[in-house]
């Protein structure tokens, strides 16, 4: 596993111990706390590497992979992010951990779709947005996320990663005034191919 829980070690047996021998184990230098109640093996004793995106799933139920995390990973946008960044029906917050930082934007639970589970290497797998909805998740949570100008800066590239029929059905669903107004915006890009990589 690439990652575990205090409870998940427990199953029946006294939590106080299990909290004691991991403490113990932590010190030693065999694992690693990730969170509070969240760990992982030390690089000398795990078998695999834990993905980021498994681990931002582990951190926040629930929760998917989202906004500039789900662009980068399906090639929409150039740059690298060195945040996992996600969303969640429960309070936003940032995790600082030794694996890295964790961002979680809070989203209306009827807004909470469009996402599926995702192998992504070593047999683990996450809940990450689909690309169309990844690009709405952004407009929807940026204040003028709709704008024309914002668009562009994104450089979106290989539109070809996106389903234009998926995505105004995401558009229509969510019966939002600012996603259909960035929808405009993001067809044109499309049409004109503008920030495709050549």
């Amino acid at each position: 596993m690439p990652c575990f829980s205090t409870r998940f070690l427990a199953a029946g047996q006294s939590l106080a111990q299990i909290r004691l021998q991991l403490s113990r184990w932590v010190k030693d230098g065999r694992i690693i706390k990730i969170h509070k109640g969240l760990y992982t093996l030390a690089e000398p004793y795990r078998k695999i590497k834990p993905e980021p995106f498994c681990i931002a799933n582990n951190l926040k139920f629930p929760s998917y992979i989202s906004l500039q995390s789900a662009l980068s990973w399906f090639g929409l946008i150039p740059e690298f992010v060195p945040v996992v960044t996600s969303v969640t029906t429960s309070r936003p917050k940032t995790f600082e951990t030794p694996l890295g930082r964790f961002d979680f934007r809070h989203i209306h639970k009827d807004f909470f779709w469009g996402y599926e589970q995702l192998e992504l290497s070593d047999k683990q797998w996450a809940f990450v947005a689909k690309p169309e909805k990844a690009l709405l998740d952004l407009v929807y949570l940026t204040s003028g996320g709709d704008r024309k100008e914002f668009l562009e800066e994104l450089r979106l590239q290989n539109f070809e990663n996106i389903n234009k029929n998926v995505l105004e059905q995401c558009v229509n669903s969510a019966k939002s005034p600012k996603l259909t107004r960035a929808l405009k915006h993001i067809v044109h890009l499309m049409e004109l191919g503008e920030g495709t990589e050549l």
